[in-house]
């Protein structure tokens, strides 16, 4: 925007325009399996909760993060699997 009237350069196809277009997996462009990728926090309301101490699992329960469970065979605070 050369006048800061919102108007940018002639025509609006000029180099620095797209907003990071083909920059392959870097921030901005190019296509991502997803925001946060595979099992992290927020990986939706499927998979298990892990015991890392004994290897006990029990299916994740939606909107209670597994570190919040305790084991029900240890007591030891879960992991997402």
């Amino acid at each position: 925007m050369p006048r800061g009237d919102g108007t940018g350069p002639p025509g609006g196809t000029g180099r620095g325009t797209g907003k990071g277009m083909g920059r392959g997996r870097g921030a901005g462009g190019g296509s991502r399996a997803g925001r946060m990728g595979g099992a992290r926090a927020g990986a939706g309301p499927a998979g298990e909760c892990l015991c890392p101490k004994c290897g006990t699992t029990i299916p994740h329960q939606a909107a209670v993060p597994c570190f919040q469970v305790s084991c029900p065979s240890c007591g030891t605070k879960m992991v997402r699997k």
